[in-house]
């Protein structure tokens, strides 16, 4: 069993949370930090031991070092551009979550990782709760026709995000490098989730607003109808105007069961085929709502897609998550923006196809 060498783009929180989550895994190890502020890669690489190199740019990491796996943890909108490079070294790649802030761009990379995977590449986008148990099992459960038809969700996530957050960096709350607010940095998370266990949209209607920031471009609020083509409904919603944060939820119901996810664990689980069961028969005591949840979680979350990575490599077969995975969050992210900025329902397919990528967002209601 070989160790791979892996290079982290991007040094600043969820560059540190990787380097982290690598240092856990025995097959793995940092081999190279790489950040245009050089001296973030430096702080970063002195809390590592071994002590990876520093670079400026992820072409002289490659030249540098024998990289396997390279893991893009940079601004959104500098995904694609880091992530076309890796492939085409011939390394392996993981992206951070959402796969890109530009819908046309992201799909033609869609293509570039296809091929990619013929070449026996594997290529991944972040989205580390489908990896929660909890998720994992009430994903398994929906796929074995416990709940039945899925008939409707409803997705909240009521987070909290103050001023200082966004002051913090020149990037945060612009459309070129965040790709949106509420919706694309934070809440894709539940966008991928709803994808993973109701299916692909169908049409889009949202109004999407800036209500409690200042200073950005994008949407702290926004809200949704999702038809899906199983002709299922949900109701999204998520916002960084919430205070003070509360925990992320989503209730999912079928015509022989329902299920309810709160702050990534199972609160309830309820089938007709065996009235009996609970959500204690489907997760271990530590997966229930209401136990006490650990306070590295979000290392172990992206731990356990890491694991999913290198058991990919190895066995050849397809990532947990897909690039294809990724596109169709971004999507969807793109599909309220659109229906949003032109007051209407849209069409998935239309949008996720190109059709509306000439429509600039829009935040109807801002605060001036």
């Amino acid at each position: 069993m070989t160790q791979l060498n892996v290079a982290i783009v991007g040094s600043g929180i969820i560059g540190a949370n990787h380097a982290e989550a690598i240092a856990r895994h025995p097959r793995l190890r940092t081999k190279a930090l790489v950040d245009a502020r050089i001296e973030a890669a430096e702080a970063l690489a002195a809390k590592l031991d071994p002590h990876p190199s520093v670079h400026l740019t992820l072409t002289e990491a490659l030249a540098a070092h024998d990289i396997d796996l390279v893991s893009i943890c940079t601004p959104s909108g500098l995904h694609i551009a880091a992530a076309e490079e890796t492939l085409a070294a011939g390394a392996h790649l993981l992206v951070e979550k959402p796969l890109d802030t530009d819908l046309a761009k992201a799909r033609a990379f869609a293509k570039v990782a296809e091929a990619a995977a013929g070449r026996g590449l594997v290529a991944s986008v972040v989205s580390q709760h489908r990896f929660d148990p909890a998720t994992a099992a009430l994903l398994g459960a929906v796929r074995a026709g416990r709940l039945g038809r899925i008939t409707s969700a409803v997705v909240s996530m009521p987070w909290w995000r103050d001023q200082a957050y966004y002051d913090s960096a020149d990037w945060r709350g612009t459309w070129a490098f965040d790709g949106g607010g509420a919706l694309a940095n934070q809440g894709i998370h539940l966008v991928d989730q709803m994808l993973a266990l109701l299916g692909r949209p169908a049409e889009v209607y949202a109004q999407t607003a800036l209500v409690c920031h200042e200073r950005i471009e994008v949407e702290d609020l926004a809200a949704a109808t999702i038809r899906f083509a199983s002709g299922a409904l949900a109701v999204l919603h998520a916002t960084t105007g919430a205070w003070p944060g509360l925990p992320v939820r989503l209730a999912l119901h079928g015509t022989e069961g329902s299920a309810v996810l709160h702050d990534d664990q199972l609160e309830s689980f309820h089938t007709a085929g065996d009235p009996g069961t609970g959500a204690a028969d489907l997760v271990p005591p530590a997966e229930l709502y209401g136990a006490a949840k650990a306070a590295d979680g979000f290392v172990t979350g992206h731990l356990r897609q890491y694991e999913d990575i290198v058991e990919a490599i190895e066995t050849g077969r397809d990532p947990g998550v897909r690039i294809q995975d990724g596109l169709l969050a971004l999507g969807l992210v793109r599909a309220v923006y659109v229906s949003a900025a032109l007051g209407r329902p849209v069409s998935f397919d239309e949008v996720l196809d190109g059709a509306h990528d000439d429509v600039k967002p829009d935040t109807k209601g801002a605060h001036q």
